[in-house]
């Protein structure tokens, strides 16, 4: 029953702006493998774009951090991931406005926790 309200959570998702959130991380992830500096960075937005494509039924996890992890995530917030968090946690508090919209908004609240500190992060 669980992968069911999965798979009709997920056609939802993608239906009402999930696939748009996805293309926007891969088009990011696209930009960032432009230069050799910010390949470790555009493959922390294709696995972004992954998870935004297909949210519902999957969860992420914390790794235990060490000093490069946090590097990558100090440089990965300077250069724009707190605003994109910030997007995320806008987008899901005016979709927990209505009783439909909670689950979505529960879906943008963890694209946010993604979006500030990608690595050390694992997608369930």
């Amino acid at each position: 029953m669980g992968g069911l309200l999965s798979l009709i959570g997920n056609i939802l998702w993608i239906i009402f702006g999930g696939l748009w959130t996805a293309i926007e991380w891969t088009v990011s992830g696209l930009l960032m493998c432009i230069t050799i500096i910010g390949i470790p960075f555009g493959i922390q937005a294709f696995k972004i774009a992954g998870f935004a494509l297909f949210p519902f039924g999957r969860d992420i996890r914390r790794e235990s951090s060490s000093s490069g992890r946090l590097c990558l995530n100090l440089i990965w917030i300077l250069l724009g991931g707190f605003y994109i968090a910030i997007s995320h946690i806008m987008t899901g508090i005016f979709l927990a406005i209505t009783i439909i919209g909670i689950p979505f908004a529960q879906q943008h609240f963890k694209l946010a926790g993604i979006a500030f500190a990608p690595f050390g992060t694992k997608i369930v």
